[in-house]
């Protein structure tokens, strides 16, 4: 396992390249860097969204890196560097996300413990913010906190085409006649970042996008299509789970959440519902973003930072230090 560097997009060095075994012996793939300044103030933990690779972080992680944090990052299974489970491996498919539940679970244990000092905050955008949301009631989390970037509570009727209740009962009943494992209806193998700039719901920056697409045409192995039924089953039961009446207020990690106000892939409406409930988290509107806001342009990507350091710019220095002393 390796990473892609590339011209417009080249790897942050002194890049720490580990395989390691998911719960059942899948091989994922995740990488570790050190800070690249002083006070060492713990470490960032980054969850991707659904499709997302190492590789499309780059940027995000030389700016943690110069913040003074060292970063851990991870591919899910089936997308990404990781091994893929199906014939088909543009289809983004899993079978229950709990999968991810144990997979996040071996890579704190396993890759980012031993080698990178704490505390740990764990940075989810989309798909990696659901499944931080699952383990957010644990008291025993890794976690002294937790950024959640447009995390994926619901996800928005227009990429759904239809209501979530009906999407779900589409999907759980395609599954039981045995499609788990085909696309979505009108899925296919092309990738998010191979479509239409002008067209496109994931960022209003067009270097990034074109930086994005660049990355894909020269490691084409890291390409995800569209998810499969079962995916979409699991998806929409877990974020079904999230919006359980009370959920949020059992939530025992600290958290500032961020929702994309022009977004379409996931809801920012149920994001801001879910934050005005939790008892030690808040919120930040992000107007006329697109859903990923770490993709963003500039402006509002120097929004996102200057949120980022307000909250992170007191306690979690000192908890570093205290816990290496």
């Amino acid at each position: 396992m390796k990473l892609i560097s590339l011209s417009i997009n080249p790897a942050p060095n002194g890049a720490l390249i580990k395989a390691f075994d998911g719960y059942d012996g899948t091989k994922l793939r995740a990488a570790l860097w050190q800070p690249t300044r002083g006070p060492a103030r713990g470490t960032i933990c980054i969850f991707t969204g659904r499709g997302e690779y190492i590789e499309k972080y780059f940027e995000v992680i030389a700016d943690l890196r110069r913040r003074g944090f060292g970063v851990a990052i991870m591919d899910w299974r089936g997308q990404g560097g990781s091994q893929r489970r199906l014939a088909n491996a543009r289809k983004g498919h899993v079978v229950a996300f709990t999968e991810y539940d144990r997979d996040l679970a071996r890579f704190m244990a396993d890759v980012v413990q031993p080698a990178l000092p704490g505390p740990y905050v764990a940075l989810g955008c989309s798909l990696g913010g659901n499944i931080l949301l699952r383990n957010a009631q644990d008291e025993a989390s890794p976690f002294a906190r937790m950024i959640l970037v447009a995390p994926m509570i619901e996800i928005h009727h227009d990429m759904l085409g239809t209501t979530p209740k009906l999407a779900r009962t589409y999907a759980e009943g395609a599954c039981l006649a045995g499609f788990s494992t085909a696309f979505v209806r009108g899925g296919n193998d092309v990738p998010e970042e191979f479509l239409d700039f002008e067209t496109n719901d994931l960022t209003s920056d067009a270097v990034r996008f074109a930086r994005n697409r660049a990355i894909l045409e020269q490691a084409p192995d890291l390409a995800l299509g569209s998810p499969t039924i079962g995916w979409l089953k699991s998806a929409l039961r877990s974020c079904a789970m999230l919006q359980r009446p009370g959920y949020p207020k059992y939530v025992v990690v600290p958290m500032l959440m961020f929702a994309a106000g022009a977004d379409k892939i996931v809801s920012p409406r149920a994001i801001e519902d879910f934050a005005v409930e939790l008892k030690i988290g808040g919120h930040i509107l992000m107007p006329g973003s697109r859903h990923e806001i770490l993709q963003e342009n500039d402006t509002i990507r120097q929004r996102f930072w200057a949120a980022f350091d307000a909250y992170m710019g007191v306690d979690i220095p000192l908890a570093a230090a205290d816990e290496m002393a």
